[in-house]
């Protein structure tokens, strides 16, 4: 049975044209044939450069952009889309937007830290914000999975070189090699690549290891685990939570009277398709 699945980048991908194109691109050849992948990001004039960094790396602008994501949740469930799949490592608003909603909503950091403990003792992880890195290990001791993480690190190179490496993959793939072997060196048995560019253009790539370590598709992971919950709903009913304060669902109404308060029902957006 077909499904359609909501993709939320923390990007403007107006902005990206060539890494909106192998999003594109991936999605649809790590799906099955019928599934169909709408792409979507922030809106313009979300932040002042194409780089989200310059705004992510501090905590209050991150859960001021973070609202983004709970319209963009209610949207998806709105338009009939069968699950929201988070492609940005730190998942902002997930307790949230699962909270609001029905749909399953998948978070690209969440599936991979818990895969990645399943294919290995340790992880490592890499990010191009290091400013972050509290944010990540705070993520890790919500999940429980602390000490399965084995370092997280800061790449060699930066998100511009990763956007210029589309057109030239080589020298960034083989510089990732070398980032990757020190966290292996750090006792990481899996690694997860950290932002989705870097994700994607490893994955577009076929870099799918290094030497005996695997290296995670984040986008992969987190549309087949989308898939998935889809399926486990349809056929055997299972959904989130309602119990307690993080899990238990408000009132529709209310839900739209305080959005509407706070202008956040007025963040609408235009979908981009990922797969006809």
């Amino acid at each position: 049975m077909s499904m359609r699945l909501w993709h939320q980048s923390f990007t403007v991908i107006e902005h990206l044209p060539a890494y909106t194109q192998r999003m594109q691109d991936h999605a649809a050849r790590v799906t099955r044939p019928d599934t169909e992948v709408v792409l979507h990001g922030v809106l313009p004039g979300t932040y002042l450069t194409e780089y989200p960094g310059n705004d992510l790396g501090f905590s209050s602008l991150f859960a001021l952009h973070g609202q983004q994501w709970i319209v963009r949740a209610l949207e998806a469930e709105k338009a009939g889309f069968d699950a929201f799949a988070m492609a940005t490592l730190p998942n902002p608003m997930i307790r949230e937007a699962r909270a609001l909603v029905d749909i399953p909503v998948v978070g690209y950091g969440e599936a991979s830290f818990h895969l990645a403990s399943m294919l290995g003792h340790r992880f490592g992880l890499m990010i191009f914000i290091e400013r972050m890195v509290p944010k990540y290990h705070e993520q890790l001791a919500q999940y429980g999975l602390s000490s399965r993480c084995a370092a997280i690190r800061g790449t060699s190179f930066t998100f511009h070189d990763v956007v210029a490496g589309f057109d030239n993959p080589g020298p960034l793939i083989d510089r990732f090699r070398q980032d990757a072997r020190r966290l292996i060196a750090e006792g990481a048995d899996v690694i997860i690549p950290g932002e989705m560019p870097l994700n994607l253009l490893l994955a577009t790539e076929r870099v799918n290891r290094v030497d005996d370590v695997p290296v995670l598709d984040g986008l992969a992971v987190t549309l087949n685990l989308c898939e998935c919950q889809v399926d486990l709903r349809r056929n055997t009913g299972l959904v989130a939570s309602r119990n307690g304060w993080f899990s238990g669902q408000p009132d529709r109404e209310r839900t739209r009277e305080v959005m509407s308060f706070y202008g956040l029902d007025r963040l609408g957006t235009p979908a981009k398709s990922g797969k006809e």
